[in-house]
């Protein structure tokens, strides 16, 4: 069965209070009853004094007798003159026992007379040269020897009334009683107080060990107190923040894991289709260079397919060339990207030198090329500079129409270098744009073959310009064609 431990301190505090107030009470009231003893004692005591000086100084004034005929003859008019000399009842009796006299009203001293049937033993013990007394109710019978002029003529008893002393001791025990039970009470109610403080401090303890078990972590200590439970909260509060950012790490490495396995599978999967892709597109070109090798095995007089073969084992060969070209280019940006030298370019100049390059191949599609430039300077590699304008020219030209234009643009502002690439071609479709930087995409395969394009143009210029720190995108434009705008950090 659980038990709270509100309960428990304040079971343990309520018997602690009676054990201690009952403890106290008793030793108060024994001592007070043993002073009051003594008083008593003490008090009677000087009393028998007076007592033997009175009957030793009748006993030598008047005519010498013997004790026991003293004691006889005497006796009750020595006992009413002592109980007038001391205020108390006195009884007195001979060295044999019997009663002599009695300062009782009504009560006869007659020699033999055996009042002594109450105190028997007392008397006894008295006649011993002792002193004795005995409670009878609420009277005390003291009882001590009677000294004669050579030994112990007898005993004079003196009754005492406890009357007072009872009464006193009776209102001292109520008075415990009633201060007790409200010094109990209160003290009760104070301690309760105080230990319902402790006891939900440690409530809340507990509620807070209950949160961070169910992954709910406090946000600040539970319990502020300067002492041990204060300590407890600030422990408990550290070591729920501890726990909290020991998962938080947890969970972001298993995050991280997680992306990272899922970035190998994509890897994985874009490495099965990159193989398939290059097996597929070096089949195609092989394909045709073996198809006229069996012509001419077969037809090797013919000197119009002896033409047809040379040309096109010759392009084919070329296309094949610059597709495995291409390639080792994609494998190297990822495994020698460190190898790139940076400079300072001026981007006019650049482009310049590019459209000079490619302004042959330009005339001999027919197409007109436009440059339009602002001074301005971007920090990169050359080489991957000139490999990119020299794919996207390229591409701008293979897949034009006659007759058609070709215009660079390059232009400073809100410190970028913005180079745009425009062109009058066929264009590219919108179900296409998502894709075209993919490797070996191509938006015609038959245009592409007839042009010489590997799909794989796109895919080196996005790598190159994301390695350099730049962003490509294509622009929509209207009225036909593509655009392809470049942007790079500018430099002072």
């Amino acid at each position: 069965m659980r038990v709270s431990i509100k309960l428990k301190f304040s079971l343990f505090l309520a018997l602690l209070l009676i054990l201690a107030l009952s403890v106290l009470s008793f030793f108060v009231l024994r001592g007070v009853d043993r002073n009051q003893q003594a008083q008593t004692e003490r008090y009677l005591a000087q009393h028998v004094k007076t007592v033997n000086l009175r009957v030793k100084q009748t006993y030598y004034t008047g005519t010498r007798l013997e004790p026991q005929e003293f004691m006889k003859q005497r006796g009750r008019q020595l006992a009413v003159e002592l109980a007038g000399f001391t205020g108390l009842e006195v009884t007195l009796y001979d060295a044999q026992g019997r009663l002599t006299g009695s300062s009782a009203q009504g009560k006869l001293s007659r020699p033999g007379d055996d009042g002594r049937s109450e105190v028997q033993d007392s008397l006894a013990y008295a006649l011993q040269n002792k002193i004795a007394y005995q409670s009878r109710g609420d009277t005390l019978l003291y009882l001590a020897p009677l000294q004669g002029p050579e030994k112990q003529m007898g005993v004079v008893q003196l009754q005492y009334s406890l009357k007072d002393s009872l009464s006193f001791q009776q209102t001292l025990k109520n008075l415990f009683l009633t201060t007790g039970l409200a010094v109990l009470l209160l003290s009760f109610i104070i301690g309760y107080l105080y230990f319902n403080r402790a006891a939900v401090a440690i409530s809340r303890l507990k509620l807070a060990a209950e949160e961070i078990r169910k992954a709910h972590y406090i946000a600040a200590p539970p319990v502020k107190r300067a002492d041990e439970l204060g300590e407890l909260a600030e422990g408990i509060y550290y070591m729920s923040r501890e726990i909290e950012s020991s998962i938080a790490a947890k969970d972001e490495e298993q995050r991280k894991l997680k992306l990272a396995v899922q970035k190998l599978q994509a890897l994985e999967q874009q490495q099965k289709q990159y193989i398939g892709n290059i097996s597929h597109e070096f089949k195609t070109p092989l394909t045709s260079i073996k198809a006229y090798v069996d012509l001419l095995n077969m037809y090797d007089d013919d000197p119009k397919l002896l033409q047809d073969a040379k040309v096109n084992i010759a392009k084919e060969t070329q296309r094949l060339y610059e597709m495995v070209e291409k390639v080792l280019q994609l494998t190297a940006l990822e495994k020698y990207d460190f190898e790139s030298q940076a400079e300072l370019l001026e981007v006019g100049g650049e482009l310049r030198e590019v459209c000079g390059r490619m302004s042959g191949k330009a005339e001999r599609f027919g197409l007109t090329l436009t440059l339009d430039t602002q001074v301005s300077h971007i920090w990169m590699d050359r080489e991957s500079f000139m490999h990119i304008l020299i794919n996207l020219l390229d591409n701008a030209i293979k897949y034009n129409v006659t007759q058609g234009n070709v215009h660079i643009r390059s232009e400073a502002r809100d410190g970028r270098v913005w180079i745009t690439i425009r062109d009058s071609g066929i264009g590219i479709p919108a179900e296409a744009r998502d894709k075209i930087f993919e490797p070996f995409y191509t938006v015609n395969r038959d245009r592409s073959r007839q042009s010489g394009g590997t799909g794989l143009g796109l895919s080196l210029v996005r790598t190159l310009v994301e390695k350099q720190n730049g962003i490509i995108e294509l622009l929509d434009i209207e009225g036909g064609g593509s655009a392809f705008r470049l942007s790079f950090p500018a430099e002072s």
